[in-house]
Formats: structure tokens, sequence, C-alpha cells
């Protein structure tokens, strides 16, 4: 499928390689991943299928729960319920309704309430035959929806117009942003795909990011919405051309990840070894500094020894979850079980996260980026995220220098992946 889709490739490989009893080397890690463990969390309890048993690591929805600091909420009855997330994708999936039968029948989760828009009466344009990842992609994110805010809606917006680079797809994308709001479906927005920004060097691509910029502007100041955005797949680099075949040799981001009104979402490798969780930088993980956006006035308030790096640039990502598609969540997808892999995977988690930090509130939190800068910058930082120092997002083949994971935030995975049960309740008191 089209690197578009912060969906990975690699997992559509996952069966076959299972298949044929190849062990698959982890991404994203140096040679000592597994010895010099970044975090020391909850045992594994849940077993994935039977056909992904040889697989190094595979998350199930209980795992990813206690990795993530979930558990205990759920148990108290924090399950997203009353709130919605609306995820945008182009085409959808044929396959959903059954795939989501069999995925909450495998993991006894109650039965998911997902609505179907497609709004946009216009004709339908798959330039590069992307149904079939489109539809993988749509699943992915409903499925770790589903498995973390179990009882939240999930409202999919449908677009018959593919987003691929540059500004195809997006006018269309940002016609159902629009239609989220005025219409009332919900206050988190998740986006699982991206754009290079390299892509957007003529006049009429920048006039389509200030329509966005506006656009999400006054989503996250005036109207309560949350945003979060896959960082993207490619490390430190992304694609040059519109065809997205070509990657940079240079270091990039992409949108709209790079938005200041956005969360965006970076990439971990989550390991198990002698029954706990480890978690490392995937080396997939999107993540450097904008060419188009100032560093924010939450991003300034970094360390000094960080600022350095900035340049007054926008910084990527800001947080970040399992991407790794070798360590990651068993899903179900057009008859066929196979691990979840990418940023597409990092983004749903946080918007369910962010189901439940809502639900808690007992109002939607909106624009949180100045609230998660502000707990770094506390003595909770280490209750409420993990903080990931191994790894970086160094470009092998196309010999780009990446960044590397290090203590507090970095360029690659931001702040850290989430605990939950600490970092809800410290959004709550230090969102506005």
């Amino acid at each position: 499928m089209k690197r578009h889709l912060r969906f990975s490739s690699t997992v559509l490989l996952i069966a076959f390689l299972l298949t044929a009893c190849i062990t698959a080397p982890a991404q994203g890690t140096g040679s000592n991943a597994m010895d010099t463990p970044t975090a020391t969390r909850a045992p594994l309890t849940e077993a994935c299928p039977a056909s992904l048993n040889l697989s190094a690591t595979c998350q199930t929805p209980q795992t990813m729960r206690q990795a993530y600091g979930v558990d205990s909420l759920i148990q108290q009855g924090n399950t997203g319920k009353g709130q919605t997330i609306v995820d945008i994708v182009s085409f959808g999936s044929p396959t959903l309704q059954q795939d989501m039968k069999t995925f909450d029948s495998t993991f006894h989760l109650p039965p998911a309430n997902v609505k179907i828009i497609a709004p946009l009466n216009i004709p339908e344009s798959d330039p590069h035959h992307d149904k079939e990842g489109w539809a993988g992609e749509t699943t992915l994110d409903v499925q770790i929806i589903h498995a973390l805010a179990p009882d939240a809606n999930i409202v999919l917006l449908v677009s018959p117009v593919a987003e691929t680079e540059g500004t195809i797809g997006l006018p269309e994308f940002r016609q159902l942003e629009q239609y989220a709001i005025d219409h009332k479906l919900g206050n988190i927005v998740s986006h699982s795909w991206g754009a290079s920004e390299l892509t957007f060097g003529n006049n009429q691509a920048r006039q389509e990011l200030k329509l966005w910029d506006a656009l999400l502007q006054k989503g996250t100041t005036q109207q309560g919405m949350t945003y979060f955005s896959s960082s993207g797949d490619s490390g430190a680099t992304d694609y040059t051309d519109l065809n997205g075949t070509k990657l940079a040799n240079v270091a990039t981001t992409s949108f709209a990840a790079d938005s200041p009104w956005v969360t965006s979402v970076g990439g971990t490798s989550l390991y198990t070894k002698n029954n706990v969780v480890n978690e490392d930088a995937w080396s997939g993980s999107g993540g450097g500094f904008s060419r188009f956006y100032a560093a924010p006035t939450y991003q300034k308030d970094l360390p000094a020894s960080t600022q350095t790096q900035f340049q007054n640039r926008r910084g990527v990502p800001d947080v970040s979850a399992v991407a790794d598609p070798f360590t990651g969540m068993a899903v179900y997808i057009n008859g066929q079980w196979t691990q979840a892999g990418g940023t597409s995977a990092s983004s749903p988690v946080w918007s369910a996260i962010m189901a439940i930090a809502n639900q808690m509130a007992g109002h939607p939190l909106g624009f949180i980026n100045p609230a998660l800068y502000k707990i770094a910058a506390s003595d909770t930082y280490h209750q409420a995220f993990h903080d990931i120092v191994n790894g970086n997002n160094s470009n092998q083949s196309a010999k780009v220098q990446g960044y590397s994971a290090a203590p507090g935030w970095d360029a690659v995975t931001g702040l850290g992946t989430p605990n939950a049960q600490y970092l809800i309740p410290a959004l709550i008191k230090n969102s506005h």
C-alpha cells in the first residue's frame, strides 16, 4: 500500500512471515534493546490468536491497557462512555462489520458502536488503487480505539477521494473536518494519514495549509476539539514526490502532524521479557522539525539544552505509543489476523485515552498540548509519562541521520508514552 497511510506496509506481510516460520527482527532498537529496558511495567497475561503465536511480541487489548495505565481506569468504569471519536479516512472498509465481530468475540469486548458517514457527493478518485490499504487502515483504527475505550462511540467520516501527497485529497478531508464540527459529531479527531512537507512547494499548497491552520486553530481554541495525527513511518525523512515513491535524502516532517494545533503522535517498540514490558523508540517513527511552522509557545518552555535543536521550529512528535508492526496489537483485517503497525496504530491509542479523559473530566478538554508540556515540566512527569530514552529514527535506506531518544522530549518519541492512570488526572488539572 502507498506510504501516505501511516499503516505500515510491513503489517500486511506479518501473517505470511509467521506462516513461513521466519523470525522478523524488531525495528527501531539497538542490539541491546531487550537488555537495557527503558521502562518496566505490568506483566502480559492475555494470549494472542494462535496464528500469531510465533510473533516475538504480540499485544492484545488487555496488554495494551496494562502497558499504558488504562486497565485500572476501565475497571473503575472509565471506558470512554458518552464520548465520540471521529476517524477521517478515504473509502472505508467493506469488511469492517464482520472483522469487528471476530475481533470483539475473540477478546470478549462489547459490540463496537461505529457509525459510518460519507457526506461528500463527489466522484470517486483512487489514482494509486489504494482502497485495500485504506480498508486495512480503517479497521486498524477502529479496533485499537475500541480495545482501549470499549464504550466510546466511533464515527468514520469517509472521503471518496484518496489522500496521497501534497494537497491531493486534503480539500476533501478539510470538508470532513468542518462537517464534524458543524454537526457536533465528537470532540476527538484521529488522523492516521499524512503528506510530506517536501510536497507542499507551490503557492496553491501553501494556501491549502492556511485554510487548515484556520480550521484547526478555531477547532481547538473555540470549539473544544482535540486533534491527533500520526507522525509518519519513514523515520527522520519522508517522500519528495507526489506519487510517494522516492524518499528524500534530507530530514523532514509531514502534515498534519507538524501543525502546532495538532497533538503529533510518534512510535515505539513494545517488548516483553520475563513477563515484563519494556519500550524503546521505533526507527520508523516520524520526527524532526518543521519547515513551515515556528516553535509554538508550549514547546518554548522545554529546557534550554533541548531548545538548541529547535532553532525556533515546530518539533515533532509531541507524544508516542507503540507503532512497531512486529510488536503491535493483534488486529483482524479482511478475514486474517495480523499485527497493528505504523504510527497509524499510535494515534488511535491516544484518541482512545482522550475519550476516557473527557469522560472523567465531564467535559471536552480540547487543546491539550500546553497541558502536556506543563506536566512534562512538573514533578509528576515520570508518573504521567513513560520517558523513552533508547533508539533513534535514522533512515538507513535514505541515508538520513535521524534523532536519538533521550531523557525528556526528543524528536523520535516526543514526551514519551502515556501512563493514563496518572496522566489523565494531571491533564484535567492543567487543562483550561
